[in-house]
């Protein structure tokens, strides 16, 4: 599969439970995997924006985004593209922080504005916020050094300007 194979959705939902099983099926039973999965709150408490990331068939797609603005708790799915949104993910980085790498991983970490959350026990945890380029070229990096754990966030995305994600 090809890089611009990946897809960003926003999907408003109601805030009800079972909303996220039913739109996760739609994409199950098109044998479409989800990447990355974001549900949060929307400024109205009844509504919650779904921001999810695939690879795949973009006709395909386009037929799930159809199937999903037909269940019910739905009131809008669309794909975007970060053209025109801006687009961001966390990433927590547990890296090996001997005496001797300490130093070059906290300056590697400064140079790609990571932050240094936690030192314990011969370990750093370092916070990265950043697309997803940005959030593996650090990854990368940090395996020369001892990568022991990463957690990352899904993408979460917004439309630039007047319209509404």
């Amino acid at each position: 599969m090809k890089p611009n194979d990946t897809h960003t959705l926003s999907i408003l939902v109601a805030n009800k439970p079972g909303v996220l099983v039913r739109v996760a099926l739609v994409f199950a039973r098109r044998g479409y995997n989800i990447d990355s999965l974001v549900v949060s709150p929307v400024h109205n408490p009844k509504f919650s924006r779904m921001t999810i990331t695939a690879k795949g068939d973009p006709t395909i797609l386009e037929q799930i985004i159809k199937q999903v603005n037909k269940l019910i708790d739905v009131i809008h799915a669309s794909e975007h593209d970060t053209s025109n949104a801006v687009d961001r993910e966390l990433s927590l980085l547990k890296v090996k922080a001997t005496p001797a790498g300490r130093a070059i991983v906290i300056k590697h970490a400064r140079e790609k504005h990571a932050q240094v959350m936690d030192e314990t026990d011969g370990l750093m945890i370092l916070a990265h916020t950043g697309s997803t380029e940005e959030l593996d070229a650090l990854e990368a990096l940090m395996t020369k050094y001892g990568l022991v754990e990463v957690v990352r966030t899904g993408k979460l995305l917004m439309i630039k300007g007047k319209e509404t994600t």
